[in-house]
C-alpha cells in the first residue's frame, strides 16, 4: 500500500503544449520559466512538453489535435479563442481601446465572466497573454479608409473580428492561414497585413511591407489554455500550482510584450518603415465609426448585445473618470 501511494505521488503529469511562438522569443522564454516554476513547486510531478514555432500546425490544427487528445494545451490568439470562447473576442473588437489603462481595466473587470466562457468551451484559461496593438502594414500609404480599396489586403482565415472590420470598411480581403502569409507577400498575392510590430518581425513579414498606419486597429489578446478534460485529471494541488503560476507568468508576458512591441516599433522605424498618420481628424472619426459598425456586426456571432453595451458603457465611464483627474 505504501509503495502504491508513493508511486502515484511521484508520477509526472505531462502537458503537451503547442504554440506558434518561435524559440528564443519572449513568449517562449516566459513559457519555459512557467514550466520550470511548475516543475519546481510540484517536485517534478507536473510539467510541460512544449512544441514551439508552429511545428504542430496553426491554431485550428492545434485545437483539433487537443480535441483528439494528441495535445493538451496551447498558446492561442484570435482565431483559436473564437473557436472555444467567442465572447472573449470582445477584447479584440475593432477600435475599442485607446490605451493600456483601458485594456487593463476592462480585462480585469470581465476576467471571471470571460474565463467562464473558456470553461463552457471545454478549456481552462491559465492566463491572458496580450499580443499587442495591431496595426495595418502595407506597400502603399494608407491614411484614410478609402486608401485601403487599392490594397490586396490579407485576412486571417476564419477570423470573424477581422471579417467584420473589413466589412465595415467595405474591403474584400484575401483570407489565408497565418502560415501562408509570408509566401503570399513574397509572390505579391497580398501587399497588406495587420499585426503587432513584434509579431511582424518574428514572422519575417516586415521585409515585405513599407508603411504602417499609426492608428491601432485593436489590442490583440492571447491566452495559454489547457483542455478541461486534462485539467480535471490533475490533483487539486497541481491544479492550484498550474493556475497560480499561469496567471503570474502570463501577466509577466503581457508586460514584456508591451516593452518588446515598443522596441520592435523603433526597430521598424530605424529599418526604414514609414509611419503614416491618418490624413485628418475626419479620418480618425471615420475609423472610430468603422469600429462601432464592426463591433455591431459581431453581435450574435461572438458576443451578446448586452455584453457589448456593458463594455462600451464601462469604457465611457472609465474615460470620463480619468479625464477629470
Amino acid at each position: 500500500m505504501i509503495l502504491a501511494v508513493s508511486s502515484a505521488y511521484s508520477q509526472q503529469y505531462i502537458i503537451k503544449f503547442a504554440t506558434l511562438a518561435p524559440e528564443g522569443s519572449t513568449w517562449m522564454n516566459v513559457m519555459r520559466e512557467f514550466d520550470q516554476a511548475v516543475r519546481a513547486e510540484s517536485n517534478g510531478a507536473l510539467g510541460f512538453k512544449i512544441y514551439s514555432g508552429g511545428v504542430q500546425g496553426d491554431e485550428v490544427q492545434v485545437l483539433r489535435k487537443i480535441k483528439l487528445g494528441q495535445l493538451h494545451g496551447a498558446g492561442i490568439t484570435g482565431v483559436g479563442i473564437t473557436s472555444i470562447a467567442p465572447e472573449a473576442r470582445i477584447l479584440d473588437s475593432p477600435f475599442l481601446f485607446k490605451s493600456y489603462g483601458e485594456v487593463d481595466y476592462i480585462a480585469e473587470k470581465y476576467r471571471s465572466e470571460l474565463n467562464a466562457a473558456f470553461e463552457k468551451g471545454g478549456y481552462v484559461n491559465l492566463g491572458w497573454a496580450e499580443v499587442g496593438w495591431t496595426y495595418l502594414f502595407t506597400n502603399t500609404p494608407v491614411r484614410s479608409p478609402s486608401d485601403l480599396k487599392s490594397v490586396r489586403m490579407w485576412m486571417w482565415e476564419g477570423d470573424p473580428v477581422a471579417e467584420a472590420m473589413f466589412q465595415a470598411m467595405s474591403i474584400n480581403p484575401i483570407p489565408l492561414s497565418v502560415t501562408d502569409v509570408l509566401t503570399s507577400l513574397q509572390t505579391k498575392m497580398i501587399d497588406g497585413v495587420y499585426s503587432p510590430p513584434l509579431a511582424l518581425i518574428a514572422m519575417q513579414w516586415f521585409s515585405r511591407v513599407k508603411y504602417m498606419l499609426n492608428a491601432p486597429l485593436a489590442d490583440a489578446t492571447g491566452a495559454a489554455v489547457i483542455s478541461k478534460k486534462k485539467f480535471d485529471e490533475l490533483p487539486p494541488r497541481l491544479q492550484d500550482i498550474l493556475l497560480r503560476n499561469g496567471r503570474m507568468y502570463m501577466a509577466k508576458l503581457t508586460q514584456l510584450s508591451r516593452q518588446d512591441n515598443a522596441r520592435a516599433l523603433e526597430t521598424l522605424k530605424q529599418g526604414g518603415m514609414t509611419i503614416v498618420d491618418p490624413s485628418s481628424a475626419e479620418s480618425v472619426q471615420l475609423y472610430n465609426e468603422i469600429g462601432t459598425r464592426g463591433r455591431t456586426l459581431l453581435i450574435g456571432k461572438l458576443y451578446s448585445e448586452d455584453l457589448l453595451h456593458r463594455v462600451e458603457n464601462d469604457l465611457a465611464e472609465y474615460r470620463a473618470t480619468n479625464k477629470s483627474k
